[in-house]
C-alpha cells in the first residue's frame, strides 16, 4: 500500500493542468498504463517536447520518425477514442491506412478495454498539448509504399483480443504475461524476427523463439530473457531481476543501450508488484538450449593478471583500460561497475553490444531508488581495431566466459555503423587512431 502511495504521489506530481471534469483516476490510471507501455521513450526525439514525436528510428528498410501523440491539432487532438484504439490496437491510421509495425500493435492488441480507455484519457487530458507537424520517414520507394503494410498486418498482426489468463493459472505470473506480452511489448525488441520482419512468436505457445534476443539494430543486440545459464536469465534470481529493472543494476550487470530508456522512462516507477510479476513470469520461461549446471568460475585468469602474467592476448589492455572499475577477477563492484564473469549479456554469440559499448562507452541511469549515475568512458578513440578485438575477446573467454571471438573487421564495421549516427563533438569518441 505504501509503495502504491508513494508511485501515485511521483505519477501525480508530473501530471499537468486537466480539464474541467476530468476523472483524475482515471486520468492516473492511464498513466501508469503509458509508463508500463514506455510511451515516451519512443514518441521523444531528443531534446524534444515529452510525446511530441520526431524520434528517429532505424529499421531494417530505412528511417521511421515517431508521431506526435499529444492531443494538439498537429498530434491526436481530434482522435476519437475509435481512433486511438485502431492506431494502437489494429495498427490502422485515422486515414484508413496501416502503420509500419515499428508501432507494436501486434503486442498491443492484448491489451485491455480497460487500459485503452485509461490510456485515452491520459493523452487526450493529462499529456500537454504540442504544436509539432510530423516527420516523413526515410523509406525509398516501392518500400514506402502503404497498400503493403495491409497485407502484412491481415497475415502476421493477431486479431484483437483482450489477454485471458489460462484457467487455474499463477495471478501474479499471470499478470507479468499481461505486461510482458502486451502493454510492456518486450518481444518488439528481444525477439528475432523473420525476414519479413513480423516477430517470430507473440507469446510462449508460440515457440522457443520467444523473448530468444534479437538481431543487431543501431548496435545493440536485445539479450535472450528465457532460462538459458550462459547468455539468458537462468542464473539470475527473481530478486535480482526485480532490482535490475527499477534500478538499472545489480550485482551481475548494469543497464546500457536501448534498455537504459526502458528503466528510466517505463520500469522505474512500476509497482514492485509488478516488477515482481514480471520477474516471475519471465522465470517461467524455460531455455533455449538446456545447460544442465550454471556456468562455473574459473579463477585461472584472475591469479594470472594477480601475479603480474599479462601474456594472454588483450590481458595488458585489460589492465590497461578496464581493471581499475571492473577488477582483475571479473567480478566489479556491485551496484557500480558490473561484473564482466559470468554475465551473459557478454556471451552471447554476436558481441555487437560489448563491442558497442567499448567504442562509445555508455551511462547507468540515476533512477528514484538508485539515483547515483555511473558511467563507462568510451574507448574508441585509444584503441584500434585490432585492439578492441584483443579486450573483447578476453572477456569473452576470461573468468570461466565462453564465447566465440571477434575480428577487427567485425569492430571496423561496427565502428563505420557508429561514425554515420553521429555528429559533432560525439565523432571524435569513436574514431580509430
Amino acid at each position: 500500500m505504501k509503495t502504491a502511495f508513494i508511485a501515485a504521489l511521483l505519477f501525480s506530481a508530473s501530471l499537468p493542468a486537466v480539464a474541467a471534469g476530468a476523472d483524475p483516476a482515471l486520468i492516473l490510471k492511464g498513466q501508469y498504463a503509458a509508463r508500463a507501455g514506455d510511451c515516451v521513450a519512443c514518441h521523444t526525439a531528443k531534446g524534444g517536447q515529452p510525446f511530441a514525436g520526431g524520434l528517429p528510428m532505424e529499421t531494417p528498410i530505412g528511417t521511421l520518425y515517431s508521431t506526435n501523440i499529444t492531443p494538439d491539432a498537429s498530434g491526436i487532438g481530434g482522435y476519437s477514442f475509435e481512433d486511438f484504439d485502431n492506431a494502437v490496437r489494429h495498427g490502422i491510421r485515422r486515414d484508413g491506412s496501416t502503420l509500419y509495425p515499428a508501432m507494436p500493435y501486434p503486442s498491443y492488441a492484448r491489451v485491455s478495454d480497460e487500459d485503452m480507455h485509461a490510456l485515452y484519457a491520459y493523452f487526450m487530458q493529462g499529456v500537454a498539448p504540442v504544436a509539432q507537424p510530423n516527420k516523413s520517414s526515410d523509406i525509398p520507394w516501392p518500400l514506402s509504399l502503404r497498400w503493403p503494410l495491409a497485407i502484412w498486418r491481415k497475415l502476421y498482426a493477431p486479431d484483437v483480443a483482450a489477454w485471458q489468463p489460462a484457467p487455474g493459472a499463477d495471478p501474479v505470473v499471470s499478470r507479468g504475461a499481461y505486461l510482458v506480452e502486451g502493454l510492456g511489448h518486450c518481444g518488439a525488441c528481444h525477439t528475432p524476427r523473420a525476414l519479413t520482419l513480423q516477430e517470430k512468436a507473440l507469446d510462449p505457445a508460440d515457440g522457443e523463439q520467444f523473448l530468444a534476443g534479437s538481431a543487431p539494430l543501431e548496435g545493440w543486440i536485445a539479450k535472450s530473457l528465457r532460462g538459458d545459464h550462459k547468455d539468458g536469465l537462468g542464473s539470475w534470481s527473481e530478486a535480482q531481476l526485480v532490482q535490475f529493472m527499477k534500478t538499472g543494476r545489480n550485482e551481475r550487470t548494469a543497464v546500457f543501450g536501448g534498455m537504459s530508456d526502458v528503466v528510466e522512462h517505463s520500469l522505474q516507477y512500476l509497482s514492485d508488484a509488478d516488477l515482481t510479476a514480471i520477474a516471475r513470469y519471465l522465470k517461467t520461461l524455460p531455455p533455449v538450449a538446456p545447460q544442465a549446471t550454471p556456468q562455473v568460475y574459473d579463477p585461472q585468469v584472475a591469479d594470472a593478471l594477480w601475479k603480474g602474467d599479462d601474456r594472454k592476448p588483450g590481458a595488458a589492455l585489460y589492465l590497461d583500460n578496464c581493471a581499475a572499475c571492473h577488477r582483475t577477477d571479473g567480478h566489479g563492484y556491485a551496484g557500480a561497475f558490473p561484473a564482466l564473469a559470468g554475465n551473459p549479456v557478454l556471451q552471447g554469440a554476436d558481441a555487437t553490444s560489448l563491442i558497442h559499448v567499448v567504442l562509445a562507452g555508455g551511462t547507468v541511469p540515476a533512477t528514484h531508488t538508485a539515483p547515483s549515475t555511473f558511467s563507462m568512458p568510451a574507448f574508441g578513440w585509444r584503441l584500434n581495431d585490432q585492439q578492441v578485438a584483443d579486450v573483447v575477446n578476453f572477456i569473452r573467454s576470461s573468468w570461466g566466459n565462453a564465447a566465440g571471438a571477434v575480428s577487427a573487421a567485425d569492430v571496423a564495421k561496427l565502428r563505420s555503423d557508429d561514425l554515420k549516427h553521429t555528429s559533432g563533438d560525439d565523432v571524435g569518441q569513436v574514431t580509430s587512431h
